[in-house]
């Protein structure tokens, strides 16, 4: 034999021949595979069970906290070893790649009990985060995406697929709108170029990002995503044409639109090479290559992804109260999918906006036809991970019925499209023609798996119960003989009893001797001279028949050639239905977007949403607008609506001052939401809206350090906000809740002061924004700049308590009720006593603790430079004393004694 060497955990190499240790051939060929998969962990299919050696062997028994053994693989060499069952591999195969790592399936390509010899062995699949196809690591309404990104003179090339759906995308985009179109699709696993030095993307510190197989999650990179680096050639321009022209197995590029454009066709390429290194055995399924520009598309950056919580809310990022599961009332993965992936893609397009909302509204207007629909689509499995399931040659008979369920409903959900209680239905179902095409039929693989596989199939693939009877005339003929056979063996014993006289005979069978007959010893002068004896017991003998031996060889016999034939019957209908991935597919999209139009119809009706009415001028005008998330949390009639006007050619920046809790944050987000809602083709929350379509929505909410980068909240606040100002146009929408908040009250009023009146005079802005704020002294901007209206909470006070009005009225607060909601909060009382104490103090000007007029070093300060003073506003006494004289009637004396009594106020401190 040749030369093997084995890696083992004290790094020491033991030649398999010469000077050593000779191993076995099993220990030989596994060597040979383990070289092959260096960072790769190796299940090696060892009989029942998958196992592991060495230092694969350790890290699986405390990643899946199973039990480290030994095997003798060799004279004088002991293995460490650990396995688990083979029936239970996706569950352990889940945790091993929910931690971080790459597993190589070795499995046996030759059946032991044919095989001469040592059984034939190889990898037939590298499963990584990116490329899983089980059902256990999979989120049934998210896609699993694998992506690869290539970077080139200033430009980004990124592809990404599911391999689960077939779904293949890649586009070429600027280095900046990388980050925000990875953050869209969320990939489970990114491919690069090999490098010496992190792609500049690829985290806040320049961190070097996962490894081939991270040892544990914390290795993670900056950015969250795992990296994947790969050799450059693989990225290489003319490898990745090949690459792609021979999956297709096509002659051009052209039909994909990517001949002319190499960044997308190298990422493309890559991810092909890399499905065809960790696919062995199979190919995957791939739609045709779809080439996309992110110009249709409103970009959502991570702050506004995370601040309007459209897929996680709260400091604990729960699902729970995100608007996606506001609005995800579907009832198939497929629809579930789809809707994650239009809220993360707002468009662009009114034309296909109107078609969206046209296709909503047709199921908002018919609850008969809504509840029709919504009953069928319950009963529709997943039809395109079962298509996925089906080519890689992993289904089960159960996903092939429920595959042939999905193709019958097809037809009876295209005509809950036309079904209205109005006299001309067809001309009602107009807007959604379009629909009720994609929805056609596909006869042909649902005919197929009628005829071939059994309506109700039992157990695992080669049993006899799988292939429905009739369709394979040499199957039927091997059951009925096996029928036959064991039909003969079971009365076998009543025939011999009545033959005999022999009461207690009996027909039994073990694995050593097969089907024998047993008499006990008080008989044995009745056995007749036919019985051939084969073993004796302590208490009988047990015999055999020529006849019985004939069909026991027929009945195991049979069992094999079923079981051999079953699974090739099994094999060739999954290959044939492959062969209808087109039609299959393009049904599945279908009803992803009717599932997606009835549930947006479904929570329309429920919660009393409206269509938006689109246009593509500057203004936006909301009636009694709400936030989907909150009033559903408050209960049925509990949330106070709100109105909202914005112009970019009147009221352009709505200045929104009051106290904390009084609503300023939900109501700016509110708006936000609505208008996203409206640019994904949903009805929105309100009474009526007009929504002017905005290229782009950018948040600024909250205080937040990034602790893993160094930056303090406030170097956080102002970078979000620099981005802002330096992306915004002027169709974007602006959200700005308390800018300058992380700094010093002069320094982030300054800051704020100047942000309003950028957005508001920079002729490249100009945008419509929404600017919450703390510092109601920022009001006296509406008398200077044109476009600012103010606006405030309404509060009342009842014997002391603060009481929020949650109304949105004209004009700006004058307090800001910090301590009421202090109060609220339920500090200490002692606390909150200082409190009011201590405001009373900087309220009349003087700074505790420190001389009047003194600042820091003794220098002169300003009267109250730690108050939150208004920056133009005189001392209020002194202007209501001055507003209160009746000028016209006072003597020239009456008035020098007035100014010399304003006077002495003044000096005083204006009290």
């Amino acid at each position: 034999g040749r030369m093997a060497t084995d890696t083992r955990p004290g790094g020491g190499r033991i030649s398999a021949r010469g000077g050593g240790i000779m191993v076995t051939p099993v220990r030989r060929q596994y060597l040979k595979i383990k070289h092959s998969y260096p960072d790769a962990l190796v299940l090696f299919r060892l009989g029942d069970f998958y196992e592991t050696f060495d230092d694969d062997a350790h890290l699986a028994a405390k990643e899946l906290e199973i039990t480290l053994t030994s095997r003798t693989l060799g004279k004088g060499l002991k293995v460490p070893m650990a396995g688990v069952p083979a029936h239970a591999l996706e569950s352990y195969l889940a945790r091993l790649i929910k931690k971080g790592h790459k597993v190589a399936i070795c499995e046996q390509l030759t059946d032991p009990a044919l095989s001469k010899g040592l059984v034939e062995r190889d990898v037939v699949r590298v499963v990584t985060p990116g490329t899983v196809l089980e059902t256990a690591l999979l989120e049934q309404k998210a896609n699993n995406y694998l992506a690869a990104v290539v970077e080139e003179d200033a430009a980004v090339g990124l592809a990404y697929v599911d391999i689960t759906t077939g779904e293949f995308a890649a586009t070429e985009l600027p280095p900046e709108k990388l980050l925000p179109e990875l953050e869209r699709i969320a990939p489970a696993e990114i491919l690069i170029p090999a490098a010496d030095a992190p792609p500049s993307w690829a985290g806040g510190n320049g961190g070097s990002g996962y490894p081939s197989v991270p040892e544990s999650p914390e290795t993670a990179d900056p950015s969250g995503y795992p990296l994947t680096r790969l050799n450059p050639a693989t990225f290489d321009l003319d490898l990745a044409r090949e690459a792609l022209l021979a999956h297709y197995a096509i002659r051009s590029l052209e039909s994909f639109g990517c001949a002319d454009r190499p960044l997308p066709t190298r990422a493309a390429g890559a991810i092909v090479d890399y499905l065809g290194q960790t696919y062995k055995a199979i190919k995957p399924r791939l739609a045709p290559l779809s080439v996309y520009s992110t110009a249709g598309y409103m970009t959502l950056d991570a702050q506004t992804r995370r601040n309007l919580e459209l897929f996680t809310a709260g400091r604990w990022e729960s699902r729970q109260f995100s608007l996606l599961t506001a609005l995800d009332d579907t009832r198939t993965a497929l629809g579930g999918r789809l809707l994650r992936r239009w809220l993360g893609q707002p468009l662009l397009e009114r034309a296909e906006l109107e078609r969206r909302l046209d296709a909503v509204e047709h199921f908002f207007a018919d609850a008969f036809r809504r509840s029709a629909a919504r009953a069928l689509l319950g009963n529709i499995a997943d039809l395109e991970r079962i298509l996925g399931r089906v080519q890689a040659g992993t289904a089960i008979p159960r996903d092939l019925t429920a595959l042939k369920a999905g193709l019958e409903t097809a037809e009876p959900l295209a005509a809950t499209l036309t079904a209205d209680n109005a006299d001309n239905a067809v001309a009602a179902a107009e807007p959604v023609a379009w629909l009720s095409r994609q929805l056609a039929p596909a006869p042909e693989p649902a005919a197929l798996i009628a005829e071939a596989i059994a309506p109700e199939p039992a157990g695992s693939v080669g049993e006899g119960n799988i292939i429905r009877e009739g369709f394979s005339p040499e199957l039927d003929e091997l059951k009925t003989a096996a029928r036959d056979a064991r039909g003969f063996i079971a009365g076998l014993e009543t025939r011999e009893r009545a033959r005999t006289g022999i009461r207690n005979l009996r027909v039994g069978y073990n694995q050593v001797f097969g089907y024998y007959i047993e008499v006990s010893k008080s008989n044995l002068r009745q056995v007749p001279d036919d019985y051939i004896r084969r073993q004796t017991l302590t208490n009988g003998e047990r015999y055999i028949v020529p006849e019985l031996k004939e069909y026991e060889s027929l009945v195991l016999n049979s069992r094999e050639r079923i079981q051999e034939l079953e699974r090739s019957l099994f094999r060739q209908v999954c290959s044939q239905l492959g062969g209808y991935a087109e039609p299959i597919g393009r049904l599945a999209a279908g009803i992803a977007a009717l599932d997606v139009f009835a549930a947006l119809a479904e929570v329309a009706v429920r919660y009393d949403y409206v269509r938006p009415r689109l246009n593509d001028g500057p203004a936006i005008a909301i009636r009694d607008g709400r936030h989907p998330v909150v009033e559903r949390t408050l209960g049925p009639g509990a949330y106070v609506p709100n109105d909202l006007q914005l112009d970019k050619n009147d009221a352009r920046i709505i200045l929104l001052t009051g106290p904390n809790m009084a609503g300023k944050s939900t109501y700016i987000r509110q708006a936000a939401i609505i208008v996203l809602m409206a640019q994904m083709g949903s009805f929105v929350p309100a009474a009526a809206a007009e929504i002017g379509l905005v290229d782009r929505i950018f948040t600024r909410v909250g205080l937040q350090d990034d602790l893993t980068t160094g930056q303090s909240t406030f170097m956080v606040e102002m970078e979000e906000t620099a981005a802002i100002l330096n992306q915004a146009t002027p169709r974007s929408l602006v959200v700005l809740d308390e800018i300058g908040r992380g700094t010093s009250t002069y320094d982030g009023l300054s800051i704020a002061r100047s942000v309003m009146e950028h957005l508001h005079n920079d002729p490249r802005l100009g945008c419509k924004s929404l600017f919450a704020t703390h510092y109601h002294e920022l009001t006296e901007l509406a008398q200077t700049l044109p476009g600012v209206r103010n606006f405030s909470v309404a509060v009342t006070e009842e014997e002391g308590r603060v009481v929020f009005l949650h109304r949105i009225v004209p004009g700006g607060a004058d307090r800001s009720y910090g301590v009421h909601v202090a109060q609220l909060a339920g500090l200490p009382r002692a606390v909150v006593s200082r409190a009011w104490e201590v405001l009373a103090e900087l309220e009349k000007g003087a700074l505790p603790g420190r001389a009047a007029g003194k600042g820091k070093g003794g220098r002169a300060a300003p009267a109250a430079a730690a108050l939150q003073i208004p920056l133009i506003q005189p001392a209020q006494p002194l202007t209501d004393a001055v507003l209160s004289l009746d000028i016209p009637n006072l003597t020239p004396l009456e008035a020098i004694n007035k100014l010399y009594e304003l006077q002495e106020k003044a000096r005083q401190g204006g009290g």
